[in-house]
Order: structure tokens, then sequence, then C-alpha cells
């Protein structure tokens, strides 16, 4: 059960494109370049009570599950459960997310109270993800004694973050909020998906060493 929920880590960069690209599909004259990902089930959206069965709701289950799997798997170690739990918080914001939708268009100018629920929501998603990429910086090399992988988390934590001003400046612009948005988040579950990997390998090898033993 354990190797199906780490396996899941790496099954989230691919659910999250494939989702992404299904239901902007269906969703007439909608710009991946421009629109917020969120706008995919905002009230107003042909996509409204699709996009979160699609999205939101299987993907907060993928990060429950792993989130679950790194803290099993690292019983020890206080990081590496903080992580875990982390993860599995930006699963359960996800779901949050999909429950408390936008507003149409998800920029007005007085929200809802499912707008504000959204927005915190999205909070939670983005500060929980940063704070696990950061811990795995050290623990990369205190747990799995990969140099590489703290390297590979340093870059894809400085990459998420050097885009978040020019989310900002879009907002206000109008302009390729989308583009940076996704940027921004698919720089984070690419990142986890190479997490799930690198555990993967490590929880075989431990395997294959006590098999030897």
């Amino acid at each position: 059960m354990k190797k199906h929920a780490l396996f899941s880590g790496m099954m989230i960069p691919v659910w999250l494109f494939l989702g992404v690209l299904i239901t902007g599909s269906l969703y007439s004259d909608y710009s991946h370049v421009d629109q917020a990902m969120s706008e995919l089930g905002a009230v107003d959206a042909p996509t409204h009570l699709l996009s979160p069965f699609i999205n939101n709701f299987p993907l907060g289950v993928l990060f429950m599950m792993f989130g679950g799997a790194v803290c099993a798997m690292l019983p020890t170690s206080r990081l590496g459960r903080l992580s875990g739990m982390l993860i599995g918080l930006h699963g359960l914001a996800s779901i949050g997310a999909g429950v408390f939708v936008c507003d149409p268009g998800c920029a007005p100018v007085e929200p809802s109270r499912d707008q504000v629920l959204h927005n915190l929501s999205g909070l939670v998603m983005f500060a929980s993800l940063t704070l696990a990429n950061l811990l795995w910086v050290y623990l990369a090399r205190s747990v799995l004694r990969s140099a590489p992988f703290s390297w590979f988390s340093v870059v894809c934590l400085i990459l998420s973050l050097v885009v978040m001003p020019m989310m900002a400046a879009a907002v206000e612009s109008g302009e390729a909020f989308g583009l940076y948005q996704r940027i921004n988040y698919g720089v984070s579950v690419i990142w986890l998906g190479a997490l799930s990997w690198m555990l993967t390998r490590e929880r075989y090898a431990r395997s294959l060493n006590g098999a030897v033993a």
C-alpha cells in the first residue's frame, strides 16, 4: 500500500497537465496563457461543475496519499514527517479550492464568501508546498544522501518564487497570468514527482538491502 501511495506523487504532474488540458478544451476560447486555472471552475464557466471533479478533488486525494506515504516512510525524522503533513495539507487545500469556487472571472471587486475561501485555500496550497520544498533542500542530504536532489530542490524553489512578482504584475495588466501561474505550480509539482521517484527508489534500495541481509 505504501508503495502505491509513494507512486501517487509521480502521478500528480501528469494528472495536473492532462486535467487542465482536457478541461480547458471544453471551455470555449479559454486561454492557458492569460487565464488562471481556477477560472475553469468559476461560477460562470462552462466547466464549472466538471473542473473540480477532474482537477481539484482527485489531485487533492493524490497529494494526501503521497503526504501520508512520506510520513510513513520517515517515522523517525521530524522534518520528514512535517514535510509529509505539509504535502497532505496541500491536498486538503486543493479540495477546499474545488469546493469553494471562484466568482465570475475570479477577480471581483467585492468577493463573495466562496471567493474569499477559495483565495485562502490557494494561499495554503502555495505556502504548504513551498515549505515542503524548502525542507527537502536539507532532507535530500540528510535522508537521501543526495546532493544533486538538494540542488534540484533549490532550483525548483527559486524558479517557483521568481515568477511570483510576475504573477502579481499580470493581475494588474490582465496578460500572461495563466502562463506564470502554470510555471509556478508546474515547477512545484515536477519537484514533487521527482521527490516521489527518489523516495520510491530509496524504499526499493532499503527492501533490497533487507533481503540481502
